[in-house]
């Protein structure tokens, strides 16, 4: 009994000590107010070439599209108001630094795990920009004019289920990355696993158009593959074009790619941490 309490004790410091992490990376991205302030600007003017967009494409053929108009705009509005959980361009340039120049050795002379250190900064980089810029994009989007407009979700079981998606499509976002981080271990330099890794994201996941807009075969595959499971699900839910049997399939894929790419994440970066050598005194 005493040893399981030491147990539960441990665990609790443990887990203390990333949550500490996570609130000093929070804190930190929360000050850049004025960075964060020119960026709704620009995801305005963003979402509203968008729906323009789109909407003249709708007049032109409304039943040649998969999603209703409102699913559409909805889905614009939201990925612009958290842009910052998805972006897939978003990584913490200070962990690929600290991998080039050794500044890595003071990480690993914590005695805390790497890879659950970086997964709780880029979880705190991500929800700390998010917060500064989803509540006015939201805010504006809701007082649109039709057919504009940002809508509600249809019941309180859709909002429910959109925020469970969101927090595993921000989980999964950071699982990916950390691969991306793991992976730098083993180049001399990060910049091609970037420009590779964003690239296939951002198609594969709906950053560029919603993944229903895809060609048949080509969206079969893509909604298989762990992409799918970043903005792709929670923006689909928020708008009502994903419900039923086919939204229980998508969470499940994205619990299923979550582990998975836990798992993988963490080999990945156990072993280069165990062949990182660095030079100097």
């Amino acid at each position: 009994m005493e040893g399981s309490h030491r147990c539960a004790d441990l665990s609790e410091r443990t887990m203390k000590k990333y949550i500490s992490f996570f609130r000093l990376r929070f804190n930190m991205g929360i000050q850049y107010r004025a960075a964060a302030a020119a960026g709704v600007v620009t995801q305005f003017v963003w979402g509203f070439m968008e729906c323009f967009l789109f909407r003249a494409f709708y007049e032109a053929d409304p039943a040649a599209f998969p999603m209703e108009f409102s699913a559409t705009v909805s889905y614009v509005w939201m990925q612009q108001a958290f842009l910052a959980v998805f972006a897939t361009w978003m990584m913490d340039n200070e962990i690929f630094d600290m991998i080039k120049n050794g500044n890595i050795a003071y990480e690993l002379c914590r005695p805390v795990s790497v890879y659950r250190v970086w997964f709780a900064r880029n979880c705190a980089l991500r929800l700390s920009r998010a917060a500064l810029r989803c509540v006015p994009i939201l805010l504006v989007a809701v007082l649109l004019p039709e057919p504009f407009r940002l809508t509600p979700p249809a019941d309180g079981r859709t909002l429910g289920m959109f925020a469970v998606t969101m927090a595993l499509g921000l989980l999964v976002t950071v699982s990916i990355a950390m691969i991306v981080y793991a992976l730098s271990f083993f180049t001399i330099t990060p910049q091609g696993l970037t420009i590779f890794f964003t690239s296939a994201m951002e198609f594969f996941s709906g950053a560029i158009i919603p993944l229903p807009f895809l060609p048949q075969p080509l969206r079969t595959i893509t909604e298989l593959l762990p992409f799918a499971g970043m903005q792709n699900v929670p923006l689909r839910i928020y708008g009502g074009d994903l419900a039923g049997t086919e939204m229980a399939r998508a969470v499940g894929l994205q619990v299923f790619w979550l582990a998975a790419l836990l798992l993988l994440g963490g080999w990945l970066c156990g072993k280069g941490v165990r062949r990182i050598v660095v030079q100097g005194g």
